[in-house]
């Protein structure tokens, strides 16, 4: 059974930083692709950012392209988010999650296992 469990959210002033992690279990963390997406107070979930299998393909949503960073370890079966520059926008509950295929996907459709959330309040 996959297990998702983030981990890093928190309460930051404007301008800060935060690091994400994620740390799967379950199946061979290497084979498939890795992704983030957020979900504000009132809003659908939308994709942040994503991952291939191995890594060498990288893709981001427009919203935090060049302030966001996606990256993993697949000997620790864990990915990252480095959140920098963090806008009051950026506030919402942070989400990892898996698919079934290597290459990097935006869609949340295309994900069938999903992490619990963990909480980023950028506020002063």
């Amino acid at each position: 059974q996959v297990q998702l469990v983030e981990s890093g959210g928190g309460l930051v002033q404007p301008g800060g930083s935060l690091r994400l992690s994620c740390a799967a279990s379950g199946r061979t963390f290497s084979t498939y692709v890795m992704g983030w997406f957020r979900q504000a107070p009132g809003k659908e979930r939308e994709f942040a950012a994503t991952i291939s299998a191995s890594g060498g393909s990288i893709g981001y949503a427009d919203s935090v392209k060049g302030r966001f960073t996606i990256s993993r370890d697949n000997a620790k079966n864990t990915v990252y988010l480095q959140m920098n520059s963090l806008k009051p926008e950026d506030t919402a509950v942070y989400y990892c999650a898996q698919g079934n295929i290597a290459t990097i996907l935006r869609s949340p459709s295309g994900y069938p296992y999903w992490g619990q959330g963990t909480q980023v309040t950028v506020s002063s």
